[in-house]
């Protein structure tokens, strides 16, 4: 009787550590609405959006780390990253080469190096000329490129972009948004690990959260190959 007793309680703790390992995101805490919510560009899945800038040294270090979780991340979520301006002109010509080496094709060659040009190097990349001349030298279509900079449509996407950053209010980054609806919070002022790593896991809630919400979207990802 007595190690019955033992047991079942050792059961409740067991299932209470796991109800607090899983709790919900706390409005105000690990998220708040965004006063505008905005329509996914993913409406069947759940969307992350990451805000960064290639000018922010806290950006260059979350890269990998966000890199990392966005790979590992279920069918049912996408992922997509946001460049910010904030009124700044070297952010903001940072953004147009974030959609400008899309255009060209060598994103996915030089976008970690960019970080790495600016934070590491200390290359003044901040205008046309400059970046063009750099994606040259490293392997890039530099022609491409500053063609694509210097484009309507590059120049839209940089406009949308602070735009979205403005309507979700964002005003540092890096920073994480859930389907148009939640800004995830994570508090700065722990540390740069502490926060980044915060800010990730407050997400995967949120994310949860969004699920919670919309059951029937859920279990695509969900369900073993094959079935």
């Amino acid at each position: 009787m007595s190690l019955r007793v033992m047991s079942l309680a050792a059961l409740l703790g067991l299932a209470l550590g796991c109800s607090a390992a899983a709790a919900p995101p706390v409005a105000g805490t690990d998220y708040r609405p965004i006063v505008l919510p905005t329509p996914s560009t993913a409406p069947e899945k759940v969307e992350v959006v990451e805000f960064f800038s290639y000018m922010c040294p806290h950006c260059a270090h979350f890269a990998p780390l966000v890199a990392q979780w966005a790979a590992k991340l279920p069918k049912d979520v996408t992922f997509r990253r946001v460049p910010v301006g904030f009124e700044r002109r070297e952010w903001v010509n940072l953004a147009r080469a974030f959609y400008a080496l899309q255009v060209s094709g060598d994103f996915a060659k030089l976008d970690g190096a960019l970080f790495k040009a600016i934070h590491d190097e200390h290359q003044p990349l901040f205008d046309q000329g400059a970046l063009a001349d750099w994606v040259s030298k490293n392997g890039g279509d530099g022609d491409k490129f500053a063609g694509a900079y210097g484009s309507f449509g590059v120049n839209n996407q940089t406009v949308q972009a602070d735009q979205m950053a403005q309507d979700y209010g964002v005003d540092s980054v890096p920073a994480i948004a859930v389907n148009g609806r939640y800004y995830v919070l994570a508090d700065a002022s722990l540390g740069e690990d502490k926060f980044q790593h915060d800010l990730l896991a407050h997400t995967d809630a949120v994310i949860a959260l969004v699920r919670a919400e919309h059951p029937a979207a859920a279990p695509a990802a969900a369900k073993p190959k094959g079935k």
